[in-house]
């Protein structure tokens, strides 16, 4: 990936890449542990490969000045299941910065997601520099309020009324990926894992890898594992300790968890304090509504983590998750009475076909002015729509280019997308 006259190449990782991608994470990423991570990413990681690793490389041969990782998961929606690529340790040496260095990685990463069929890339990362690339904050994880510490100080015991939570191991793994497919077929947006991503989240990092986990196995009156809590190992600058997940497969399990889950959580977060960095509260990455956070008092509330998310192609997205739209339109008693639904994006028309009133298929065609599509959506506020980040109504409101020409249209559009808080917890 080089023009004539190009300073830099842009190439797949390679296995020999490790130590130098290792050390420029360490010199670019304020985070310790970052070097760690890199190497668990390089060595036998279950959803990583070295070429998964793109890097710039200077044209004379003397090395690799920035680079960027696509880690490859698998998410879910009400049983559906979408590929997705998650950009991470995106950096580039301060003495080649200005030369574009990140959006040449990232259109490269993007050219090869449309090469796959993965149409959706998601980031966390520096508030608005992702917009720049074609991403838009379209993801909310972890809209619920702080637990204050002190709230925390006399926690019930974690082993009550027949629950017991306990740190996992590795023979926990089948179990928490049989949780998980539980989790994939509710209606919420999720990243279930397998069981050798299990086992790799349980004992797969190096000990001080930037990433690594605290994972404890909720266990019923039976002895089975019939959950899971998941928090950081590292308190925040301000002392915050936070929880990625908290699962239970039965949900009418929580009233038995949730104690256990607080005794837990507040030990680890006293276990990670020191006299220089006091525990301080614990920071829920959770929706609002989930039951861990509605067990407490108000807290202190955060603005939630800056998600960025992108599609190249909206119609794949869409059709991805027709068979979603089409069970909730069933549930609502809803059948299309035409052949089609076409929605206009402003760059060009999705058509969605319809058998017997439910949709089939969503693609992608070219404008025809001289026509008039059932509804107008930017891709921005399509894409919050196909994610539910926002309903039909919000994006009415927020977007003035949302615009319905068909009433029936609308009735559609609102029950097959309501907004739906994620419960996201990528891999790492």
């Amino acid at each position: 990936m080089q023009s004539i006259g190009d300073p830099y190449i842009i190439r797949p990782g390679r296995p020999a890449d490790i130590d130098r991608c290792a050390e420029l994470n360490e010199a670019v990423h304020p985070y310790p542990g970052i070097g760690s991570w890199t190497r668990d990413l390089f060595e036998g990681h279950p959803r990583v490969r070295p070429d998964d690793f793109l890097v710039a490389e200077r044209a004379d041969g003397t090395g690799i000045v920035a680079a960027l990782l696509g880690i490859r998961q698998t998410w879910t929606f009400g049983g559906v299941r979408l590929p997705v690529t998650q950009p991470e340790l995106v950096g580039t040496d301060p003495g080649h910065r200005g030369q574009r260095l990140a959006g040449r990685l990232l259109d490269a990463l993007h050219a090869r997601c449309s090469r796959d069929g993965t149409a959706l890339q998601v980031i966390e990362g520096i508030s608005y520099f992702y917009r720049r690339f074609g991403y838009d904050y379209a993801l909310r994880p972890g809209d619920a309020r702080d637990i204050p510490a002190a709230e925390l100080a006399e926690p019930p015991a974690s082993h009550a009324a027949g629950i017991l939570i306990r740190p996992a191991v590795p023979a926990d793994a089948p179990a928490l990926a049989r949780v998980d497919e539980t989790v994939a077929r509710r209606d919420v947006l999720a990243c279930p894992r397998d069981e050798r991503v299990w086992a790799h989240e349980i004992s797969g990092h190096r000990p001080d890898s930037t990433v690594r986990r605290g994972v404890m196995a909720v266990l019923d009156a039976a002895g089975a594992v019939a959950g899971y809590l998941v928090h950081g190992l590292r308190l925040g600058t301000d002392g915050s300790l936070p929880v990625l997940a908290a699962v239970c497969a039965d949900q009418g399990l929580w009233p038995l968890a949730v104690p256990g889950m607080r005794r837990r959580l507040a030990e680890a977060g006293a276990a990670a304090a020191t006299p220089q960095r006091p525990f301080t509260s614990l920071r829920l990455l959770l929706p609002a509504a989930h039951p861990l956070a509605r067990s407490a008092s108000p807290g202190v509330f955060r603005r939630p983590r800056a998600w960025y998310a992108r599609t190249g192609d909206p119609a794949a997205l869409l059709d991805h998750w027709l068979p979603v739209v089409a069970r909730r339109w069933r549930e609502q008693d809803l059948r299309w009475p035409g052949e089609t639904m076409v929605i206009d994006t402003y760059h060009q028309w999705i058509t969605l076909r319809f058998a017997d009133g439910a949709p089939v298929s969503a693609r992608a065609e070219p404008r025809r002015d001289a026509a008039t599509p059932h509804v107008a959506v930017p891709p921005a506020a399509l894409l919050h729509l196909l994610l539910g980040n926002r309903g039909l109504g919000e994006a009415l409101d927020l977007w003035p280019d949302v615009i319905v020409h068909d009433p029936a249209a609308e009735a559609f559009l609102a029950a097959g997308f309501p907004a739906v808080p994620p419960e996201i917890w990528p891999v790492a």
